[in-house]
């Protein structure tokens, strides 16, 4: 049975990962990125919710009146 030659993994390894490495590179390179992203703020608006513009009050079964 012949012998597995592996006398050129090493460089055939070493050349796919350089190449996915380039690969990479230019992939992420394509994208636009904002050179400062805290620069345009986001105002946010309170949104006034019907429970909050009344006062209510919960009733805890020990607050209230003795029953006897």
């Amino acid at each position: 049975m012949p012998q597995l030659n592996t006398s050129t993994w090493t460089i055939t390894i070493l050349s796919m990962l350089l190449t996915l490495f380039i690969l990479f590179q230019l992939k992420i390179s394509k994208y636009m990125y904002y050179t400062n992203p805290e620069s345009t703020s986001a105002k946010l608006q309170k949104q006034n919710t019907p429970w909050e513009t009344k006062w209510t009050k919960i009733y805890l079964p020990l607050s209230l009146p003795q029953q006897s």
